[in-house]
């Protein structure tokens, strides 16, 4: 490797790094810029996005709202509450055309974070193709589409893991000769350390995951065994960086050699090129803050230097979060402010035209083997267990994760590690960024989200009936089957067949899943004076009750981030409280009459999608239905502005907590406080 002289790169540039023709240094192309973006419409998601295009992003990244992504009509009551609030909602064909109106598809790249419903959202787009005359071979981009993640993090599967990797399946079978730069799926890691994974079951979990795809891939048979690199190919991966950078950077190294290696040895796949770990990635949403949240933007900047710095494992997408995620979606100048910090970084500084920094250096080859070392262990392990799907099923890679959240957590409880603004330098001046009319907050427009059903209306009052009959009627034959239902898909798009109908006719053949919470025989690192004199409270409270105090902890609505609500489980398990938590994506009905059954004193819920106050409207109704509202309290617990927490004492919440009450042992005393005020 040439040397460096760091202190003038400029004018002693490495030779290999320069252009011969005019001996200006060489620079690396940019990667893809995004934003994670879409709300309320597809009308105002497109003015979203074209204004972000033109202030320099480079590719689209779809964000869709809970409906879309869970398989449901907007106008579905359980959807109700949950349109428009964290993405954009899709219905029809109709909708695609809106959206993606004034932009060229096939000159685009384009991200959708859709994985329950992703066969349904690239049968769209290909519909959109053909109705605008676009060659589908030029179309270029990524659905998530990782199922495995799902049932371990996010929560927006559907259908069972069998009938989930057949789909995945059937599209990458599909994409290889009719869209062949498409990523049919991403092998996504991003999720596992927002539930709490460390680097070792970051990488593990997630090339565990791409070894169970292509071992289907490879049984399945229905491509030429010489077109494996092809396919391989296509495998992209959707990654997180935390703000331990340098150990991130080494985990990406890490990545890169353990999937060459697998795709050799395994796969017998000979094309470097094909063997090349491509991935994108956000950086963590998990470590921002609600307090002081103006340090998030130094978090983003520092996460971001982890995926970029060093040229061999380097990202080849990147979108960053806005310092005000932790307290609602961005508003559209916050996410300009997270695409200037990408611009500045990419264009501004000479990170692209150097060779790779740290290759030689013994710190980081010893950091990546030492990692490299664990995950395949870890990967042996659910090998020698049947695989991937076998260790879903048994709840072991669930029940790791959540066991690491509650590490996680009780460190920065009892302040071995630090987060500052959070459990140290707690005091500090007033954000500017959170004054104004808005409060820094993000405010869903309703007339914006009306059009969304309307344009639901036109669609089915346009549409062919019969043909719409006829189409779904193709895909259950393809579903029971077992042929590819790719193209019956795209049939039912082109039709104006709905999300919900399209979910609903695979609902009937293939049914819906409820995986292991993970939540059983976990335990907290939490000790000292006050859980011990929480729970001598707690026994005396029992003899009050004839009971223990028992708590429902629901997941109402479409919203499938289950770490708060797995982690608020452990926790009043541990000090005492009898709890019962039944997963995520309950109606508010389910929530109460559980609560009912089970003679609960307290129902805690936890929403992050903004869908709080409709959420709580329907849970305290049901109560009163219940004739129950006056003996079982609510609390709530999520991703909540300040200015609603009236609004939701009104509507007879008890107490509301915040991402800024992480101290669970003040959380588990309030709930005592809960029970005890409404014995009085």
């Amino acid at each position: 490797m040439p040397a460096i002289a760091p202190q003038a790169p400029r004018l002693v540039p490495p030779p290999h790094r320069i252009r011969a023709a005019d001996g200006v240094p060489a620079r690396d192309p940019a990667w893809i810029i995004r934003t994670y973006a879409g709300h309320s419409s597809a009308t105002a998601s497109n003015r979203l996005y074209r204004a972000n295009l033109a202030s320099g992003q480079t590719g689209l990244s779809i964000a869709f709202d809970l409906p879309t992504q869970c398989g449901y009509d907007s106008d579905d009551p359980i959807a109700l509450p949950e349109v428009g609030k964290v993405g954009v909602p899709i219905n029809s064909l109709d909708d695609f055309h809106v959206l993606f109106d004034a932009i060229p598809i096939e000159k685009m790249n384009t991200s959708m974070t859709i994985n329950g419903t992703a066969m349904w959202l690239l049968a769209l787009y290909v519909a959109l193709a053909r109705e605008r005359h676009v060659d589908t071979r030029l179309l270029n981009g990524t659905t998530q589409n990782d199922l495995i993640k799902e049932y371990l993090a996010r929560g927006t599967y559907i259908f069972p893991p069998e009938q989930s990797l057949r789909i995945v399946a059937e599209m990458y079978e599909f994409c290889l000769d009719a869209v062949p730069k498409w990523n049919p799926s991403n092998i996504c890691s991003y999720h596992l350390q927002e539930a709490g994974a460390t680097p070792v079951q970051e990488i593990a979990f997630a090339l565990v995951n791409a070894i169970g795809l292509l071992d289907l891939l490879r049984t399945r048979g229905r491509f030429d065994p010489k077109r494996l690199d092809d396919l391989v190919g296509r495998i992209s991966f959707f990654v997180n960086a935390g703000i331990r950078f340098v150990e991130e950077m080494c985990k990406m190294r890490a990545f890169g050699e353990m999937w060459d290696e697998i795709l050799r040895e395994r796969y017998g796949v000979a094309d470097a090129r094909a063997r090349r770990f491509r991935y994108g990635v956000q950086v963590n949403s998990l470590g921002l803050t609600e307090k002081q949240p103006e340090n998030n933007a130094w978090r983003i900047l520092i996460e971001a230097l982890g995926v970029t710095l060093s040229r061999n494992a380097r990202c080849r997408a990147l979108q960053l979060p806005a310092w005000n995620e932790a307290l609602s979606l961005p508003r559209p100048w916050d996410q300009q402010w997270s695409l200037r910090l990408q611009q500045i970084l990419a264009y501004e500084t000479d990170l692209l035209e150097y060779p790779d920094l740290f290759d030689g250096s013994p710190v980081v080859r010893s950091k990546v083997t030492e990692l490299k070392g664990e995950a395949q262990a870890l990967i042996d392990t659910i090998l020698g267990m049947g695989g991937v799907i076998a260790s879903i099923e048994s709840g072991f890679m669930k029940s790791a994760l959540v066991r690491s959240m509650s590490q996680r957590m009780s460190a920065i409880n009892t302040g071995d590690q630090i987060v500052v603004g959070l459990n140290k330098w707690a005091e500090g001046l007033t954000s500017p960024l959170v004054g104004g009319e808005d409060g820094g907050l993000f405010q869903i427009d309703p007339a914006a989200t009306a059009q969304t059903f309307a344009s639901l209306e036109a669609t089915r009052a346009r549409r062919d009936a019969g043909r719409v009959t006829e189409c779904l009627a193709r895909l259950r034959d393809a579903a029971r089957s077992g042929d590819s239902m790719m193209e019956p898909s795209i049939a039912c798009a082109l039709a104006r067949v709905t999300t919900g109908e399209w979910a609903g006719a695979l609902r009937e053949v293939f049914g819906e899943y409820r995986p292991p919470t993970g939540v059983d025989g976990q335990r907290l690192g939490l000790g000292g004076d006050r859980v011990d004199l929480l729970r001598r409270r707690l026994a005396r409270l029992t003899e009050t009750l004839g009971h223990r105090p028992r708590i429902v902890v629901g997941k109402p609505g479409l919203d499938g981030h289950s770490n708060g609500a797995e982690v608020i489980a452990v926790s009043a398990r541990h000090v005492g409280f009898d709890v019962i938590y039944s997963g995520i994506r309950l109606s508010a009905e389910a929530i109460v009459h559980s609560a009912v059954e089970e003679d609960a004193d307290v129902i805690g819920a936890s929403v992050l999608s903004g869908s709080h106050l409709e959420l709580a409207a329907q849970i305290m109704e049901t109560l009163r239905t219940y004739g129950a509202a006056d003996r079982v309290r609510v609390v709530f617990g999520g991703i909540i502005p300040q200015g609603d927490f009236a609004k939701l004492r009104a509507l007879g919440v008890t107490r509301v907590f915040t991402p800024s009450d992480y101290q669970l042992i003040d959380i588990m005393e309030a709930i005592a406080d809960v029970i005890e005020e409404g014995r009085r």
